[in-house]
């Protein structure tokens, strides 16, 4: 089982949402997850994790989630190579047992071309970092999920059920 994880932030409470799905190719999700946690840490540039990462173990462990992988709205390695983001923090809590893919939106600092993921008629790129798994077959994964555009349907679907989530 898959699953991608999102979060949407309101003042100083958290939307967490989940998608669980069966192969990469999945048009529509096995199951769908929703947490909210409050008292959420402000922003603080540099520190992202701290503030998404409680979120993320909160949606794991109130829902007794054990996926064999999971996909992140950011970046694994901020760098490509060893800079930790997010992913990189997830894959640590987690003990280094479930693989954790980043998909970004935007580019950070210099991470070099061999991440950028163009889908469907976009030209403007995803960008795939990946621990637990090789980037190459990360890449390969996220170009093969179902949909016809720059961000796949799952990935959407995780996207705007935290933005709209009011629990």
């Amino acid at each position: 089982m898959i699953l991608a994880i999102d979060v949407d932030y309101r003042d100083d409470i958290a939307f967490i949402a989940g998608v669980t799905f069966k192969s990469w190719k999945s048009e529509a999700p096995l199951n769908i997850y929703e947490s909210k946690l409050n008292n959420i840490l402000p922003y603080r540039a540099g520190e992202f994790y701290q503030r998404e990462l409680p979120c993320i173990m909160h949606l794991l462990n109130e829902h007794n989630l054990t996926p064999d992988m999971i996909i992140v709205d950011s970046f694994v390695w901020l760098d490509g190579v060893k800079k930790p983001g997010l992913g990189a923090y997830l894959f640590e809590a987690l003990d280094e047992k479930i693989p954790v893919i980043g998909v970004a939106k935007r580019s950070f600092s210099n991470i070099s071309d061999e991440y950028k993921l163009y889908r469907g008629k976009s030209n403007k790129p995803l960008f795939i970092t990946s621990v637990g798994i090789d980037v190459n077959n990360a890449l390969e994964f996220i170009k093969n999920m179902s949909g016809d555009f720059r961000i796949p349907d799952l990935l959407k679907k995780v996207d705007s059920l935290c933005r709209e989530s009011n629990l």
